[in-house]
């Protein structure tokens, strides 16, 4: 099945991470999200993200683990799911979305699949799941 829907990033903190003794040209940091989701994917969720992006010349890459409460259709559940890209400045390439296996709960047990973020270009976030619920 797919579900679509959009979201919000209501809250974004950074955490303090450690200097290692590797210097780069793009740091590392560190974030906690929480994210609000509408559609057909309603509910929300809370995310540890890590990035190295240049604010300046918008290119980096980020990496994220959500967990994910709430309802895909009419299956309601918990879930987490990981994802990641790169940009160069515009639009967004190496992308991977996949949600964990075995980590599903309630009428969201057993959910596989994989999904895709898309911004918009009036900065309107957009989520899609491609998923099977195993039982």
């Amino acid at each position: 099945m797919r579900a679509s829907g959009t979201f919000t990033v209501p809250e974004f903190t950074p955490a303090p991470v450690p200097e290692g003794d590797i210097r780069t040209a793009v740091g590392v940091g560190v974030a906690t999200m929480r994210k609000e989701f509408h559609g057909e994917i309603a509910g929300r969720s809370t995310t540890l993200f890590t990035s190295a992006f240049d604010h300046a010349a918008g290119v980096g890459t980020y990496l994220a683990m959500e967990s994910f409460a709430g309802r895909l259709h009419d299956a309601e559940g918990a879930f987490n799911f990981a994802h990641s890209a790169t940009t160069l400045g515009a639009g967004r390439e190496g992308e991977y979305f996949v949600i964990v296996p075995g980590s599903g709960t309630a009428g969201l047990a057993g959910i596989t699949g994989t999904g895709s973020i898309v911004i918009d270009e009036d900065g309107t976030h957009r989520i899609h799941l491609d998923y099977e619920l195993g039982r």
